[in-house]
């Protein structure tokens, strides 16, 4: 794992699709430890944030700036999608894709990927076709391969938004253990109770800026700004 990937940090960073900005100027630092929440309505720029901090959303004004080099950055990251995204073959073969991308032996690659399955609770179902998996375990498959090459951070988006409480849980469940491995996780959710269970730290964000960033429990129990509040409260806020 990279030892100083960290701070993560954005400079008047924004973005911007056919003259509309979608997001910015956002001034944020966030170190290598923990897992973030991304929280605010629906529409409020929570996926294009963390795109933005992926870079897979183009900078269009200000700066977004690692401890690195952004290549070695990125090397070092993953992105877990809402609608988990898995190659049409096998459970084994959805695990070892992204270590045999980066060159690790196929012996070594099988048995990285026998570990999270079981890791995961998919031992059962790694000679089967993941496009037949439950959405539960299609998220579960999708965290897992993102986790398999050990990376400093990762970037997900909804991750358990259209799942039940049990798979819920579950992967929530994985999600800190990967947390108290060492890996940073950056997460947005609609999830009020999500967001309380798993927070370290929150950033809140209304209209495609950050309103309140800090750690969960300020947050949730004092915050700050006449938005946050209100939202906290069920209130629709724009």
């Amino acid at each position: 794992m990279v030892t100083k990937l960290f701070p993560l940090t954005l400079k008047g960073a924004e973005t911007s699709r056919r003259g509309k900005r979608l997001v910015g100027p956002v001034d944020l630092s966030l170190d290598g430890q923990g897992l973030c929440v991304v929280m605010g309505p629906n529409g409020s720029g929570k996926t294009t944030l963390l795109r933005l901090m992926h870079g897979t959303a183009r900078l269009t004004g200000g700066s977004v700036t690692w401890a690195c080099e952004t290549e070695t950055a990125r090397h070092h990251q993953a992105f877990v999608f809402q609608q988990p995204v898995v190659l049409r073959r096998t459970v084994e073969e959805n695990l070892t894709y992204p270590l045999r991308l980066r060159g690790v032996a196929r012996a070594s690659a099988k048995m990285a990927a026998h570990r999270w399955a079981e890791r995961v609770g998919l031992t059962a179902h790694l000679s089967r076709r993941a496009m037949v998996l439950s959405g539960g375990e299609q998220q579960k498959l999708a965290i897992a391969r993102a986790l398999i090459t050990d990376p400093a951070l990762v970037f997900l988006d909804e991750a358990t938004a259209s799942l039940d409480g049990r798979a819920m849980r579950e992967i929530e469940a994985i999600l800190l253990q990967a947390k108290a491995d060492g890996t940073r996780l950056i997460m947005s959710t609609h999830d009020m109770g999500q967001a309380r269970r798993v927070a370290d730290e929150v950033i809140f964000i209304l209209g495609g800026k950050v309103h309140e960033t800090g750690p969960a429990h300020a947050f949730f129990d004092a915050p700050q700004t006449a938005e946050a509040q209100a939202f906290l409260k069920g209130d629709i806020v724009e």
